[in-house]
Parts: C-alpha cells; structure tokens; sequence
C-alpha cells in the first residue's frame, strides 16, 4: 500500500492553510493513513511529490501561481506516480472534467464528511475510482445543455457488445475490477480486458470518465446473479 510500509501516504495540497490542517486532523485521526506534508500551490505540490513520495494527492484546482490543473498534468507524467484525487467546491465544475482528463482518478468535496473522507482516500489508495455523490449529481446536470457530446456518447454506447455494455454499467457504480468479476463471473483478467477495450472504444482517459459516461447515458449496472 504504502511506499515507505507505514500506511497510506497522503500530501494536501490547497491555498487555504486552515483547509490544510483540517484536512490533516482527519486523516491524522486513521491509524492507517499518514500525512506526509501539505503544499500551498501547484509548484509547491510537484516538489512535495518529489521529495515525500505520497501514494494519494488531495489537490485543490484553483490556486494562484501554479494551479491543481497543470500539477495534475505534470505529476501525471511522472514515473510511478502517486493517485491524484482532485478536491473542490464546485464554484465551476469545468474545472473537474478537465482534472479528469489531465489524470486525477476522482473527485471529493472539501465538504465530505470526515468519516466519508477517510474511506474514500482508503478505497482511492487502492487504485479505484472515487467520486462524491453530490458532486457526481451536480456534473451531470451541468452537461444537460451539451445536447451534442451526449448524442455522440450515445452512439458509441450503443456499438458496445452486451458483455461491455454490462461491464459499462458496473464501472458506473464505481465498482472496482474484483467486484465487476464477481458481479458478471468473469475473471479478474477477464474484466481487465474489458475495460482496456472500452477505454479506446469510448475514447476515455481513465475510469472515472467512463464511470461519468455511463451516468450520463444511462447504462445501468447489471443485476447481481443468484
């Protein structure tokens, strides 16, 4: 799990100093996950990365001088590089979509509570998408009025096999590839292929982008067998 065998490490990285040491008091309250320095800007976080070599990033997006948006992009080239979960307000929700694209693997509210938090850095921590609810509902009614990258989705959708139309579905629900073989009795190599193919076929950068497709066109996830 940990790098360096002592739980989970995690750097903060926002502007807001007070938003740093409440972050810390939370997670340093987890026997599992260890806060291994904070960061007040994007130049800042990559130098942190660097030399404290986290396993998670919370990452604020807007932030002055270097912002979450580039560092997300940067760190994202780096060798090994550590899971950036993006946090915000959602005062602009563009902004999320694009720190999907640049790499970050999910998305949390500053606003989650805290015992929330600590699970989702945990589930992050093991490589799976997180997503807040909230923030997930507030996307998908921000895309309402982008009548024409929801028909295109569509389309692609709707060449998907049965199978990968199932497996779609299961991503999301955010489940990670040993519950989607579960659900489908599949192998986990199995799902593994899935998922590749349909990160090419629907043309995502990563899970969580086809987690959101698949909210927003409405692929439900299959129904567990009996």
């Amino acid at each position: 799990m940990s790098r360096e065998g002592t739980g989970i490490g995690v750097l903060v990285v926002d502007d807001d100093a007070m938003v740093c040491r409440h972050l810390r008091t939370i997670l340093g309250s987890a026997p599992d996950i260890e806060v291994r320095g904070e960061a007040y800007d994007g130049a800042a976080a990559l130098e942190a990365v660097l030399r404290h070599r986290p396993d998670l990033v919370l990452m604020d997006l807007r932030m002055p001088g270097v912002d979450g948006l580039t560092a997300i992009e940067q760190i994202s080239r780096m060798q090994s590089p550590p899971v950036v979960v993006a946090l915000t307000t959602f005062d602009r929700d563009e902004y999320v979509m694009r720190a999907l694209r640049s790499g970050a693997t999910g998305f949390l509210l500053k606003s989650t509570p805290p015992e929330d938090l600590l699970d989702l850095v945990r589930v992050a921590a093991d490589g799976h998408t997180v997503m807040s609810p909230a923030a997930t509902r507030r996307l998908l009614a921000s895309a309402e009025d982008r009548r024409n990258e929801r028909e295109s989705e569509s389309e692609l959708v709707a060449r998907l096999t049965e199978r990968e139309h199932q497996v779609l579905g299961c991503l999301g629900e955010g489940l990670s590839n040993t519950r989607i073989a579960r659900r489908l009795h599949l192998s986990e190599a199995t799902v593994k292929g899935y998922v590749s193919r349909l990160l090419v076929k629907l043309d995502c950068g990563n899970r969580t982008q086809m987690g959101l497709l698949a909210a927003r066109s409405g692929v439900p996830g299959p129904e567990p067998r009996r």
